[in-house]
């Protein structure tokens, strides 16, 4: 590494070259010893910026929700009625569930029944990060049922309870895709969340 760059670069560099390992093996799979090669930093450069292991995986989580969460606010920011930006939503889950790019993957997805029982730190953001997710997601729900776009049920759940659902969906989605190796759960995933968005006969 360039010796000039600045405490803040070498953070994220390090961040950076960790996640598609940690993507690719999983976080315990990835000695430090690995990392520390990878980022071709020594070890102490490493624990001048993070406390520990977990306080590394600690802010490898927060840095992943706060770029997915970014680019959902885009999405959702969109032009148009709010199913169509809902829906872009999905697509673009479902895009990058199946892109050959590990990048892509979903770290929730990657990392949740591995290190909750591990660290409570990282419980906690992985936590609030997906309680974010949803929350942004009852919104537009909310908004598509004012704007006329998502025809839901009377019996439709309320908002808040229906994007829960929604991403538990996905979430179980994406590891059966893993598992099986198709991209069969998710399609199945997708017309779940069109029928219980009423969006069965209509275009997104």
């Amino acid at each position: 590494m360039n010796t000039a760059t600045t405490g803040t670069d070498v953070r994220q560099h390090i961040l950076d070259v960790a996640k598609p390992l940690i993507l690719g093996k999983g976080f315990t799979a990835v000695g430090l010893t690995e990392l520390l090669a990878a980022a071709q930093i020594p070890k102490g450069s490493f624990y001048h910026y993070f406390d520990s292991k977990e306080g590394f995986g600690e802010a490898l989580l927060g840095q992943y929700f706060s770029g997915f969460l970014q680019h959902l606010d885009a999405l959702l920011a969109r032009p148009g009625p709010e199913a169509q930006r809902l829906m872009a939503f999905w697509d673009y889950w479902l895009a990058t569930q199946i892109s050959d790019n590990p990048a892509d993957r979903c770290l929730v997805v990657k990392l949740g029944a591995e290190v909750c029982d591990l660290s409570e730190r990282m419980r906690a953001v992985l936590d609030q990060g997906t309680r974010r997710i949803i929350e942004r997601l009852a919104r537009c729900i909310e908004a598509g049922k004012a704007d006329g776009s998502l025809p839901l049920q009377a019996d439709a759940a309320d908002p808040a309870e229906l994007a829960t659902r929604l991403y538990q969906t996905w979430l179980g989605a994406s590891l059966l895709a893993k598992i099986t190796r198709s991209r069969s759960p998710l399609d199945n995933a997708m017309a779940s969340t069109r029928q219980l968005l009423g969006l069965c006969a209509t275009a997104d």
